[in-house]
């Protein structure tokens, strides 16, 4: 099975609790040690928690998501209004400090709080990647005072798992092939299993496959007959194995481009969900764009509010040809909203972009003027975007009391910058 595969000493690192150990240390606390809260609009008893820190968890069982409400009145436990532009430089500054070790080629930041590290030939200069790790995670307690964990695997997949399964309890956690039938097959339920989520887990269960030990034992021809391409690469990620270059995508159709969205209030009419609805879909359509890429499924997720007893619905709607226009992707927003939404008051809203092609696949006739005109006039709208600030230019429903585009320039992630 794994003979003639190439293996590269591949980590991928982990800030643990990273905004919580951030704003830790911004109050002069040990993050191991202080009980920190993250918390966006304090004022709103119903505000969840962002980030809790190891020992707010552990002591007092709260985790992200917990209410603002259930949180113990207990003195011990620090709330704070997270600061997401002061998150964002000390995690550039770690970018910043792994590129003291490799190239910045060597390097897949995968989100604000990971990255993916490639140590191929730096043996030569910094020892065995055993000691890199060390160095590496004792220059970060020492610069930054922010505990870190770390998965050492041959491929992307395998130390990521090594990280998720292991290492987030020990610190660091090394995988090889020869781990994989004792470390990885027993995993169960299937979510725990990085890229397989609820819904492919209930799928997967259905056809008697709880376990990734199962899947590896799973007919591969009956994978593919059902998941096609996705279900050939379930069958090699069960054994371990992933052929995919540093930051490219672990499971086909991971990429995508979308926006979520918690609104301030209940919003209870269509016309006031679509205002929010267009402005998202605005940036969703940007940043298909900026990256040269045009989609074929638009999926629409809505949240009712508490007060109508939750619940929602999430509905996905392919066209006929790929785009990154704005009011293309809106129209099918709009149709979908007409279609799944019974009236209840909205409280969250999320819209994605998926089946990803170049944009040069678009027919981008000669005889469709209106088409062309359309595109160069998305264009300029983003030049003065990326100029003069996202509100530079905006659509008139931003102004009315449903926009919230006017009120969140300042915000990043939704939450103030500073």
């Amino acid at each position: 099975m794994y003979e003639g595969l190439e293996q590269r000493p591949i980590i991928c690192l982990d800030m643990r609790s990273f905004y919580a150990s951030c704003a830790a240390v911004d109050e002069g606390l040990d993050p191991l040690n202080a009980c920190i809260a993250v918390i966006g609009k304090q004022e709103n008893r119903g505000s969840v928690v962002l980030a809790a820190s190891p020992v707010l968890k552990k002591e007092f069982g709260v985790r992200t998501g917990t209410r603002l409400f259930e949180i113990p009145d207990d003195p011990r436990i620090l709330k704070i209004e997270p600061k997401m532009g002061f998150f964002l430089r000390v995690s550039m500054e770690i970018t910043r400090l792994l590129e003291e070790y490799v190239p910045n080629e060597a390097i897949h930041v995968y989100s604000v709080d990971e990255s993916f590290v490639d140590l191929s030939g730096t043996e030569k200069i910094w020892g065995t990647p055993e000691t890199i790790i060390s160095h590496l995670q004792d220059d970060i307690v020492r610069q930054f005072s922010l505990p870190s964990a770390i998965g050492l695997g041959p491929n992307m997949l395998m130390a990521k798992l090594a990280l998720d399964l292991e290492a987030k309890k020990e610190g660091f956690a090394k995988w090889s092939f020869d781990d994989v039938p004792e470390k990885l097959w027993p995993v169960s339920p299937l979510s725990k299993m990085w890229g397989i989520g609820a819904r492919l887990e209930n799928t997967l269960n259905g056809m008697g496959i709880f376990s990734v030990g199962d899947l590896a034992a799973a007919e591969l021809a009956l994978l593919e007959e059902t998941f096609g391409i996705l279900g050939n690469q379930l069958y090699h990620h069960a054994w371990g194995i992933d052929l995919s270059e540093l930051g490219a995508p672990l499971v086909e159709g991971q990429v995508s481009y979308g926006k979520g969205q918690i609104l301030y209030h209940d919003y209870t009419t269509s016309e006031e969900i679509l205002a929010v609805i267009l402005e998202m879909t605005e940036d969703v359509a940007k940043r298909a764009r900026a990256a040269g890429k045009a989609g074929r499924t638009v999926s629409l997720s809505v949240g009712y509010s508490k007060q109508a007893f939750s619940g929602g619905f999430h509905r996905s709607q392919s066209i006929d040809e790929a785009t990154n226009d704005t009011m293309k992707l809106y129209a099918v927003c709009k149709d979908l909203l007409a279609q799944f939404h019974d009236g209840r008051p909205v409280r969250r809203l999320a819209l994605t972009l998926t089946k990803l092609e170049d944009e040069t696949s678009m027919q981008l006739s000669l005889f469709e003027q209106r088409k062309w005109q359309k595109r160069k006039l998305g264009a300029a709208m983003d030049e003065l975007r990326d100029k003069y600030g996202p509100t530079a230019v905006l659509r008139g429903v931003s102004y009315t009391d449903a926009g919230t585009a006017v009120e969140r320039k300042n915000l990043i992630g939704g939450h103030k910058a500073e």
